[in-house]
């Protein structure tokens, strides 16, 4: 058995594989789809439109950036909530039982038999990274930045959040500092350093397995979602993205 039926999209999309960039983009939390067979997971519509489901706005600017670039762009198909592309399978993440709050009842441990749980994996999660590392190894010795795209909630768990946008990173700073320097001469605007989110092993894998563990310069953009809310805005924190790497 399949969890995706013919026609439906796939669990990973490459754009502009053969860019001529340094810099490589992943967006693990591009899209909300959930596989015709999985149902809605027991989620209405506007949830699944949610930040729960994925990183809104995440996808339409790593599309602007790579376009920008002349940068590979490698998207995750699917919902988070089906598997998260960017949790270590041990993380309770994984496979979310609940998100902020929200109880996702096809998730739950008495519905995802571990046969489930293995096609999950997979279709989805080893695809996705299988495409980050072999797009990596085709690159051969060429300098190459890894660079994740992702959008944040303004507030959470009552907490507000007042960076419009942030760099996250694990130990190497290198290439953080250099995106902060880049945004702080594209606008008048508060700049998050390691906020809200840091890169940690124990809740990231694609940056910590594909940058880290490769020696790679790698760092992480998190855009908050209300600035994301429209193309238009989208298309602005792509531009100031790319001026920020040229700078």
């Amino acid at each position: 058995m399949t969890l995706l039926e013919p026609g439906e999209p796939p669990a990973v999309e490459v754009v502009r594989p053969h860019g001529s960039s340094e810099y490589v983009l992943v967006c693990d939390h591009a899209s909300n789809r959930i596989p015709a067979r999985l149902g809605t997971l027991g989620l209405d519509a506007e949830q699944l439109a949610s930040h729960i489901a994925w990183d809104p706005g995440a996808a339409l600017v790593a599309r602007r950036l790579s376009e920008l670039l002349d940068a590979p762009l490698v998207l995750a198909g699917t919902s988070r909530l089906v598997i998260d592309c960017n949790r270590p399978l041990a993380s309770p993440q994984s496979i979310a039982e609940q998100s902020a709050g929200i109880v996702v009842p096809g998730n739950r441990a008495s519905e995802v038999p571990a046969a489930e749980r293995a096609w999950r994996i997979d279709e989805f999660f080893v695809p996705y990274q299988s495409t980050i590392a072999r797009l990596l190894d085709s690159r051969g010795s060429r300098a190459t930045k890894l660079l994740a795209i992702h959008s944040f909630t303004p507030e959470l768990a009552g907490e507000v959040r007042p960076w419009p946008i942030s760099v996250a990173y694990g130990p190497d700073r290198t290439l953080a500092a250099s995106l902060l320097a880049g945004l702080s001469q594209t606008g008048q605007f508060l700049i998050g350093d390691n906020q809200p989110y840091s890169i940690g092993r124990e809740y990231d894998y694609t940056i910590p397995t594909h940058g880290e563990d490769r020696g790679l310069s790698c760092a992480m953009i998190e855009i908050r979602q209300d600035g994301l809310t429209t193309a238009a805005g989208a298309m602005v924190w792509a531009d100031r993205l790319a001026a920020a790497i040229r700078f």
